[in-house]
Order: structure tokens, then C-alpha cells, then sequence
């Protein structure tokens, strides 16, 4: 292939590319209009402003306010753990089955406390 045909075939993608780039955004503006236009409506409808879907829109979660929301869940720390397969659980909820079979079996929970669980 010579540089002449290289760069007209070269010039000749990027026409293309250019026009697909195009025809690809008047896509876009033909698709996005009617959502606009929902919107628009119904920020009308209940009498939102501009104002308040700037705020939202620049909040870090978009979400309602703190004051509205569940309280947020906390990792609890594990009290007791299995020696044999190193599981662990807090002490919260069904006990697991390696608790259950010890405590059968005559054992105690006690030991399978982790040491740092028994100072608190």
C-alpha cells in the first residue's frame, strides 16, 4: 500500500467517523427531548423549582435527608470462634451449628470465646 492510498483511505475513515459521530448525537438530542419535556412537566406539576433539582442534583447522595432515613447497621465484633474451621459468630441470632453440637454434647459456649470478647 502506498502513503497516497494510506492517507486518502485514512482521510476517508475519518470523514465517516465524523459523520456517524453526528448522526449519534442527533440521536441522542431526538431521544433525550421527550424526557426533558417529562420533566419539565412535571417539575410544573408539583411545583418544583430549578432551584431545588440543582440542590438535589449536587448533594452527594440524592437522596432525603438524614433525619428521614434507617439509622445506618454497624458491624458487630465476633465473640465466639470455632478452632476447628476458625468461623466465628457475635453472639447475635440463631447459633450456629458447631455452638449447637458442643452444647449437645455436654460443652459450654464459654469455650469458644474469643479472648478480647471475654475482657468486655
Amino acid at each position: 500500500m502506498t502513503r497516497d492510498s494510506y492517507s486518502a483511505l485514512q482521510s476517508k475513515i475519518e470523514k465517516e467517523i465524523l459523520k456517524l459521530q453526528k448522526q449519534a448525537e442527533a440521536l441522542r438530542a431526538k431521544q433525550r427531548a421527550p424526557i426533558i419535556r417529562a420533566i419539565i412537566r412535571d417539575m410544573r406539576e408539583y411545583q418544583i423549582t430549578p432551584e431545588e433539582i440543582i440542590a438535589a442534583f449536587n448533594s452527594k447522595t440524592g437522596k432525603t435527608p438524614k433525619s428521614s432515613q434507617a439509622p445506618i447497621k454497624k458491624a458487630v465484633t465476633p465473640k465466639y470462634r470455632d478452632p476447628n474451621t476458625g468461623s466465628t459468630w457475635t453472639g447475635r441470632g440463631k447459633p450456629p451449628r458447631w455452638i449447637t453440637e458442643a452444647e449437645t454434647s455436654g460443652g459450654s459456649r464459654d469455650q469458644f470465646l474469643i479472648e478480647n470478647a471475654r475482657k468486655v
